[in-house]
């Protein structure tokens, strides 16, 4: 959704594209044509849809910050295994989301496929009265979550834990390879409770978060880890010592506790 004023134009030429079909569009959509043109997105009505096929898409005016931070999200999907489908029809249904939106589907549950959705909302803070902070959230249906995880049989039981193992990107570059080796982790180890560090900031920052998170122990991947494929283990609870493993020696250490 890029910025709000990248939004603001996108939103001019809709209203100007639509206008001449304002006759032709569904009772809602037009009613939404003033207020909310981006809701008509969300039209059912055949011949809604079939008007908004030809509107101007977005990326027209998607400002080059956003362009940017879009396709690194889209680098980290990859990274991690998972191919986004990007559809400009996906709209949210409230005005203060910016860059991305998103839904998580399955192909699990039949028509009800929509399992979470939300996105970015950077300025909502600020828009609330408080300092600019960067946010982002979603929402999620819980009968589905519970009917998907069902299906999938993936509630594992017994896990009273809050985090056992903070993943520390040292630098931000790392970043990519600290959500894809979490990824593994979370998929090999389904007892571990694994927490990735975002949000930047020096080294010492990093860590003092860690041993705030109450972990066991810190994973940390810096620029010799990634090269290295290398995973350097420190001892939060104990010693605080270290030993660098590759990520098969971690996983099979970590394999007895919370395999």
């Amino acid at each position: 959704l890029g910025t709000s004023e990248a939004r603001s134009a996108w939103r001019d030429a809709l209203v100007d594209y639509l206008r001449p079909y304002e006759v032709e569009l569904d009772e809602d959509s037009r009613r939404r044509l003033d207020r909310n043109p981006m809701r008509i997105f969300d039209s059912k009505v055949e011949r809604t849809r079939a008007i908004i096929a030809g509107a101007p898409a977005f990326d027209q005016w998607l400002d080059a910050e956003s362009r940017e931070h879009f396709e690194r999200l889209q680098e980290l999907l990859a990274g991690a295994g998972i191919e986004p489908v990007i559809n400009p029809m996906l709209v949210r249904g409230l005005d203060y989301y910016s860059r991305t939106v998103f839904e998580w589907t399955t192909d699990a549950l039949g028509a009800q496929g929509t399992v979470c959705g939300g996105g970015r909302y950077d300025g909502l803070v600020e828009l609330l009265g408080g300092r600019p902070t960067p946010g982002i959230g979603f929402a999620m249906g819980i009968d589905r979550l519970l009917l998907l995880a069902e299906a999938c049989a993936s509630l594992p039981e017994g896990i009273d834990r809050a985090v056992d193992a903070y993943l520390v990107p040292l630098d931000d570059a790392a970043s990519g390879a600290a959500f894809d080796l979490a990824q593994q982790l979370r998929g090999e180890l389904p007892r571990l409770r694994v927490q990735v560090h975002c949000g930047g900031g020096k080294v010492k920052a990093r860590m003092k978060r860690a041993d705030a998170s109450g972990a066991e122990v810190a994973l940390l991947l810096g620029t010799d880890e990634v090269a290295a494929g290398t995973v350097t283990v420190k001892h939060l609870r104990t010693d605080g010592a270290q030993q660098t493993l590759t990520r098969a020696a971690l996983i099979d250490q970590l394999r007895a506790p919370y395999g």
